[in-house]
């Protein structure tokens, strides 16, 4: 109930403070005739129901001017104390309830400014209108603890709305990183499948469109060869068909029938495979191994794959000697590759290289490695990665954009 009251005085926040202000108003006048077997109340009282009505006006504006309404309700309070009307709780309940507001919507410093000054004077009015010993205890120590209570419920009621909004604040930020990370997935995966594309599509198509090449040019005098070459080329084309379906999968629901009938992810594993589609067109391979061979995780596996699939790629496209050289050196926990060619080779016009060069970058720097690629000293072109064996942990990954956003 007591939440619902609460909820209805914020929304009407006018009404109830009308309310509240007729309250102290009538509690004023009451509290006027209270007397004790020490003392009689004057025997005139309209002088405590004006005062009592200008209080009721000043605690109107208690949210809007917390201490014009703390000064005034303080110095009817005062006449009427000085008046040798007993302080009673009733009586000071207009000081209370602006010492309240005042607690909780100013500061602390501000609180103290005008609050002990209040006390001070309300205490010392009480006392003047008495002989001493008169109430003594209920003029000086009762309206002292009446006023200091006002001031810690109104502290409460300002660190309990601080809190509040605190909560609120990091419920929102929580809220706004969640969205942000959110985006941030939704974009590396647009990137991931983005990747996969290119390198599913440009490596077949530019093998195919050499194996073509090469198979029109032999038709006439080498059948046999054209013929073979052919035959590779429907290889190559089913290759990137399925490809390309195993990429768009990932954009499948859950459930599709469909999605368990295509080829797994390529790796290391299908090298001589690579090798053989860029041989049928034309390019000669020589692949040499150093090192103990070391098992790779799915996600370097695939990195390892496709980097040499795009180096060998533009090594078909634009080495002019038709050869490329790829080198596996394998460590206790790295994994060198290196793609070289002899001829000279066609860099991509684009800052900082193609798209093609700007993807294998991504895959490098995705598990937690490095890329480097661009022409050699003595001539042909070079790429060259470090791989990690395991990829970067997702604490890695955090840790390392944070220090490159800083």
């Amino acid at each position: 109930m007591t939440s619902n009251l609460e909820r209805y005085a914020e929304r009407h926040a006018r009404a109830a403070d009308v309310v509240m202000a007729a309250v102290l108003c009538a509690l004023t006048v009451f509290g006027a005739r209270i007397s004790t077997a020490e003392s009689s109340p004057p025997e005139n009282v309209w002088p405590a129901r004006i005062l009592a009505v200008v209080c009721g006006a000043a605690v109107l504006k208690s949210r809007s001017h917390p201490r014009a309404a703390l000064v005034v309700t303080a110095a009817a309070t005062a006449v009427m104390t000085g008046l040798d009307y007993l302080p009673s709780p009733l009586l000071l309940a207009p000081v209370i309830a602006a010492l309240y507001w005042l607690a909780a919507l100013t500061d602390s410093r501000t609180t103290a400014i005008y609050g002990y000054p209040t006390m001070a004077v309300l205490v010392a009015t009480s006392l003047s209108a008495a002989p001493l010993g008169d109430n003594i205890m209920l003029r000086s120590a009762g309206t002292v603890l009446w006023l200091l209570l006002a001031l810690a419920l109104g502290g409460m009621s300002r660190f309990r709305r601080a809190y509040l909004e605190s909560v609120q604040a990091r419920a929102s930020h929580a809220e706004r990183t969640r969205e942000e990370e959110a985006r941030l997935r939704v974009a590396e995966e647009r990137m991931r499948i983005a990747r996969e594309l290119h390198d599913a599509v440009a490596h077949h198509m530019a093998v195919a469109n050499a194996q073509a090449g090469t198979a029109a040019h032999l038709a006439t005098t080498h059948p046999e060869q054209a013929r073979k070459i052919l035959t590779d080329l429907v290889g190559t084309t089913s290759s990137a068909l399925l490809e390309l379906s195993a990429t768009v999968s990932v954009l499948r629901e859950t459930g599709d029938p469909e999605a368990g009938l295509l080829e797994p992810t390529p790796g290391l594993g299908r090298l001589p495979e690579l090798v053989a589609g860029c041989e049928s067109a034309g390019l000669t391979v020589t692949v040499t191994t150093e090192g103990r061979v070391r098992p790779l995780s799915p996600g370097v596996d695939l990195t390892a794959y496709r980097i040499i699939q795009e180096a060998l790629t533009n090594a078909t496209k634009h080495a002019s000697d038709h050869a490329a050289r790829v080198r596996l050196s394998y460590s206790d926990s790295r994994l060198l590759i290196t793609v070289t060619n002899e001829g000279t080779a066609v860099t991509p016009s684009v800052p900082g290289g193609g798209y093609g060069l700007m993807g294998m970058r991504e895959r490098a720097h995705s598990v937690g490695g490095d890329l480097r690629a661009g022409p050699r000293p003595e001539g042909g072109f070079e790429v060259a990665t470090a791989l990690p064996l395991q990829p970067r942990t997702q604490a890695e990954a955090l840790a390392e954009r944070q220090e490159e956003n800083r």
